[in-house]
């Protein structure tokens, strides 16, 4: 079963409420138990939202690559195809957060 904070929004697995929410501190009172159908939607997205995070971990990795290259300055070709790159990396991040906050505002969190 899932439960939701209705303080924070914390969700969190198990046959009971927690005695104190695990984000917020407020008292097992304040949860209450996801439906079946918004359980469902948490547990089926749960690895998007992680390969989601992933890309974003990459693509910021990806960008401070792309600093170093245009830092060496090879040369001209370089340094764009380097800053090309860079930009696409921003793209795919901020392409993932905004699915990120899609998911949230439908409860697939």
């Amino acid at each position: 079963m899932l439960w939701k904070c209705s303080v924070c929004g914390m969700v969190v697995e198990g046959e009971n409420p927690p005695e104190k929410c695990p984000k917020c501190g407020a008292p097992k009172e304040k949860f209450f138990q996801l439906s079946k159908e918004d359980a469902d939607k948490i547990y089926m997205s749960d690895r998007t939202n992680d390969i989601h995070m992933e890309i974003i971990q990459l693509a910021m990795h990806i960008a401070k690559l792309c600093d170093e290259g245009i830092g060496i300055k090879l040369d001209p070709s370089c340094v764009d195809a380097f800053k090309a790159a860079k930009n696409e990396a921003w793209i795919m991040k901020q392409r993932c957060k905004a699915e990120i906050v899609t998911h949230v505002g439908k409860g697939k969190w």
